[in-house]
């Protein structure tokens, strides 16, 4: 056999199996979350055991006041979070994007130390905090859950938002701003006309991730929810000592479809801003 045929056949053998390992790994990664999908739709009182088809999992998340009450907090918390981390962090980016300098550095080395500390050490650090702030010190605004809880929802997503906002005008002409002001308009009138709508496609990226991301937070909302504000990562926590049931796995694959498509979005609103498919990704990616 010539060594033009061994290497004609050799990459088809390795491809077909490169393709099978591909497929099962792909398989290993997603089948949980197909059955959960499908026991969403399960009538038992259990989601280790099917019944029959059914649609009582989704009326139950209207219909149990706990349900309802821990996917409202989730969702409430996730918007407040959003809308604060997009404040807090478009104002950094738009800074370190347009007022470079030794400082920039450091406050990078700052978010990164941020993104990287584990969730936990956030959770055990941020619980005494807020405790001396409401208790020991009297502000009672750090006693609400919903502050609480937004405060260690925020902390990683502020983060997030001031890498993609940077990282969108450090790519984006300054002279655009230098013409505004050289028509006389006043800084804060540069920045909405001009800075603002060019860094709008990231904020709006940054918006939608913080949202996603405070979803599923669960270590610190573990640590710092108080009664009456239970989110729902913890509400399912919480019911492993009784058994998950159907409504728990309804809500999940609401939640998932909420995710997808907030992530569709935010490729959406990158490519029309025209960022190129790694772009996108590594926006999405938090980088």
């Amino acid at each position: 056999m010539s060594d033009a045929r061994v290497r004609r056949r050799g990459p088809g053998a390795g491809n077909t199996v490169l393709t099978i390992w591909s497929v099962l790994v792909f398989a290993f990664l997603f089948l949980p979350i197909v059955v959960i999908i499908f026991a969403s739709f399960n009538s038992g009182r259990l989601l280790v055991a099917w019944e029959s088809f059914s649609l009582a999992p989704f009326a139950a998340i209207v219909e149990k006041p706990v349900v309802r009450e821990a996917v409202l907090v989730s969702l409430r918390t996730g918007l407040i979070a959003a809308l604060f981390a997009s404040l807090v962090g478009t104002l950094a980016g738009v800074a370190m994007a347009r007022r470079p300098g030794k400082w920039v550095w450091w406050f990078l080395g700052l978010l990164l130390l941020v993104s990287v500390t584990p969730e936990i050490v956030d959770a055990v650090a941020l619980l005494p905090w807020l405790v001396f702030l409401g208790q020991d010190l009297g502000m009672s605004i750090f006693n609400d859950g919903t502050v609480r809880l937004v405060i260690g929802h925020s902390l990683f997503s502020v983060a997030i938002v001031s890498y993609i906002v940077r990282a969108r005008l450090v790519g984006l002409d300054a002279r655009l701003e230098e013409a505004s002001a050289d028509l006389f308009a006043p800084p804060l009138r540069t920045f909405l006309k001009v800075t603002l709508p060019l860094a709008m496609p990231a904020v709006l990226a940054g918006f939608l991730l913080s949202f996603t991301l405070s979803l599923d937070n669960t270590v610190v909302s573990a640590f710092v929810q108080v009664s009456g504000t239970t989110p729902w990562p913890v509400y399912v926590l919480s019911s492993l000592r009784s058994g998950l049931r159907p409504e728990i796995a309804a809500v999940s694959t609401i939640m998932l479809l909420l995710t997808l498509a907030s992530l569709a979005l935010v490729a959406y609103v990158l490519k029309r801003a025209g960022d190129s498919a790694s772009e996108i990704a590594r926006t999405m990616a938090g980088g």
